[in-house]
C-alpha cells in the first residue's frame, strides 16, 4: 500500500506540471489587460504601463511562467490582483463553502442514485424500469442552471421555504447551514443522480445474468439476499469508480451553482477572477482543484483493496 501511494504521487507530479503550464498559457491568451482594469478607465498610458511593470506583466511570457513555477516550488501561489491578498489565503477562506456544497450533494447523490439503479435493474423491462430511466434521462439532460432558477422561483420566492442565496457557516447554526445548502446541493446532485442510476443499472444487469446468480436462485436463496449479498456486492467496484468521478464533477460543477445562489465559494471566486483577469487567482485555483482531483483518485485506488480482496497493488 505505501508503494501504491508513493507511485501515484509520483505520477501526479508531471500531471500537475502540465495543468499549471496549460492554465498559465490559456489565461495569457484571453483578451483583455489586467493592468488596464486595475489602473481604471481614467488612467493614461503611462499609469497603465507603470501598473504593468509593477505586476511583472511587461516581461516575456516564458519569463513570467518560469517565475510562477519557481514560486510554486516554494509554496507561493502568488498574490491576488483584485483582492490584494495571497491566493492561498483567498482560496482557504472559501474552501469550506465549496466542500460543504460538494459533500452534501455527494451524500444526496450516492444513496438515491444507487437505489434507483438497483430498483430499475431488479424490475427491468417493466414500468418501474421505464419510469426510473425516464427520470434519470431528465436529470442528465436538463441544464442545472435552468433547474436552479426554477427552484429559486418555486421554493424561495413563491413558497418561501428555503433561502434563495447566501451561506451560513456550520459553526454558526447547523440548521441554517443545512437550509442554505439543501437547495443548491440538490440541484447540483440531479445530474449525478441520473448518471449514477444508469451506471448502477447497467452493472447490476450484467451481474444478474451471471450463472452464480441463477444458481443462488435455484438453491432457494431469498430474492433479497440474492440481490444485496450476491449481486450488489459484485457491482461495488464499478460504483466506487463512478463515485470518485462524481465527487470530482460535483466540486467542478459548483462553479455555476455558487454563482446562481451567490455562495462565497471557490467556484464564484474563480468566475470573478476570470472576469477581472486576475491571473494569480485563476492559476492558483485551477492548480488546487487539480490537486483535489488527484487526491480523490488516490483515495479511490486505496478503497479498491477493501472493496475487492482480489485486488493486489503490491
Amino acid at each position: 500500500m505505501p508503494r501504491l501511494i508513493a507511485f501515484r504521487i509520483a505520477q501526479a507530479i508531471p500531471v500537475m506540471f502540465v495543468v499549471a503550464v496549460l492554465t498559465f498559457l490559456l489565461m495569457h491568451m484571453l483578451p483583455g489587460d489586467p493592468a488596464t482594469l486595475i489602473a481604471g478607465d481614467m488612467a493614461d498610458q503611462d499609469a497603465i504601463a507603470q501598473v504593468r511593470r509593477d505586476l511583472g506583466l511587461d516581461r516575456p511570457v516564458l519569463a513570467q511562467l518560469w517565475l510562477w513555477i519557481t514560486n510554486l516550488a516554494q509554496g507561493d501561489f502568488g498574490k491576488s490582483l483584485m483582492l490584494n491578498q495571497p491566493v492561498a489565503e483567498a482560496v482557504w477562506e472559501r474552501l469550506p463553502v465549496t466542500l460543504s456544497l460538494a459533500l452534501v450533494a455527494f451524500v444526496i447523490t450516492i444513496p438515491v442514485g444507487i437505489v434507483l439503479g438497483v430498483v430499475a435493474a431488479v424490475w427491468r423491462d417493466t414500468w418501474v424500469d421505464s419510469a426510473v430511466m425516464f427520470l434519470a434521462l431528465i436529470g442528465v439532460s436538463v441544464p442545472n442552471f435552468w433547474i436552479a432558477i426554477l427552484s429559486v422561483i418555486l421554493f424561495s420566492v413563491t413558497l418561501g421555504w428555503l433561502p434563495s442565496s447566501g451561506y451560513v457557516p456550520m459553526g454558526t447554526d447547523f440548521w441554517r447551514w443545512l437550509a442554505s445548502l439543501i437547495q443548491p446541493a440538490t440541484v447540483l446532485a440531479l445530474f449525478q443522480i441520473g448518471y449514477l442510476a444508469r451506471m448502477t443499472r447497467s452493472a447490476m444487469l450484467d451481474v444478474l445474468d451471471q450463472d452464480y446468480i441463477r444458481t443462488a436462485r435455484a438453491k432457494g436463496v431469498s430474492p433479497r439476499k440474492t440481490i444485496l449479498k450476491h449481486a450488489f456486492r459484485n457491482t461495488l467496484m464499478q460504483v466506487v469508480t463512478v463515485s470518485g468521478y462524481i465527487l470530482s464533477l460535483l466540486i467542478g460543477g459548483s462553479v455555476v451553482i455558487e454563482q446562481i445562489f451567490a455562495m462565497p465559494g471557490i467556484g464564484r471566486l474563480l468566475v470573478q477572477a476570470i472576469m477581472a483577469r486576475d491571473y494569480p487567482v485563476v492559476q492558483g485555483t485551477m492548480l488546487m482543484l487539480g490537486f483535489a482531483f488527484v487526491f480523490i483518485n488516490i483515495v479511490i485506488d486505496l478503497i479498491y483493496a477493501y472493496v475487492d480482496p482480489r485486488v493486489r497493488y503490491d
